[in-house]
């Protein structure tokens, strides 16, 4: 019995050892170039400075515009999660009622909520954004946006910031009804686009975004903006780097 354990775990190990180096280029390979890149849009393209100065003037808080984000985030999964569906300008609005009684203050009048709201249609692309945009296109890349806003929404932030020409589409989890990071979201415009999620690319500035796209299959480029960071408990990004043409360089090779 001792001599035939031995002779398999002799074999046991001899097929370990010839397919070891088989596996390795698998995990040294290059991501393939992807033939689709979607960009999502909120801090990733649109810098929210505006948007953030605005809210933490109204609370009187430094640290306002980021628990209302969270919120914003928060709820909108809770919503996904629950099979629920209310936009994301709804569930911004709330999110302030929610902020204001965590603040202990009261509530903003709804004509004060919407002014607030209305400034994340107004919002400049980051400096470098066009730049890496340009670069991107005039290399042959199909461009599209996928967001968490509203089809109104995503309209009216790119004509403001300048930046719909650059894109084949601009498109909106708002037909799907629900929110990144769901896969389906990613999934979805994959199938509408005709590109396999391999060849696709999410280009985003959050985490939780990057993670949600690879989960689904799909390759992931973060930018690491400030304050932004990834998740350590997913798949590291495929790219990752400082701006978008730093993105668009490792793109490029």
């Amino acid at each position: 019995m001792v001599t035939r354990r031995f002779v398999l775990s002799s074999l046991a190990l001899a097929a370990a050892a010839v397919a070891l180096p088989l596996a390795l280029p698998a995990m040294t390979a290059a991501p393939i170039r992807p033939k689709l890149l979607i960009f999502d849009v909120n801090e990733t393209l649109l810098d929210l400075g505006k948007l953030q100065q605005a809210v933490n003037q109204e609370f009187k808080s430094e640290t306002a515009f980021k628990q209302w984000f969270a919120l914003l985030l928060q709820y909108s999964l809770v919503d996904t999660v629950t099979g629920n569906y209310h936009n994301f300008g709804q569930i911004g609005d709330a999110a302030l009622d929610m902020l204001a009684q965590a603040l202990g203050q009261p509530a903003r009048p709804a004509g004060r909520k919407k002014e607030l709201l209305t400034l994340i249609t107004e919002l400049p692309p980051h400096p470098d954004v066009i730049p890496g945009l340009t670069t991107l296109q005039k290399a042959g890349f199909r461009l599209v946006t996928l967001t968490n806003s509203p089809d109104a929404t995503v309209q009216k932030q790119m004509a403001y910031a300048g930046l719909t020409g650059f894109f084949e589409q601009l498109l909106s989890i708002d037909s799907l009804k629900r929110y990144k990071p769901h896969p389906d979201t990613y999934r979805t415009t994959c199938e509408r686009l005709k590109v396999a999620p391999a060849q696709t690319m999410l280009v985003a500035a959050h985490g939780w975004d990057t993670a949600g796209a690879q989960r689904a299959g799909l390759q992931a480029a973060f930018i690491a903006r400030p304050g932004q960071q990834t998740y350590p408990l997913a798949p590291a990004p495929t790219l990752t780097g400082p701006t978008l043409p730093d993105i668009a360089r490792q793109l490029l090779g």
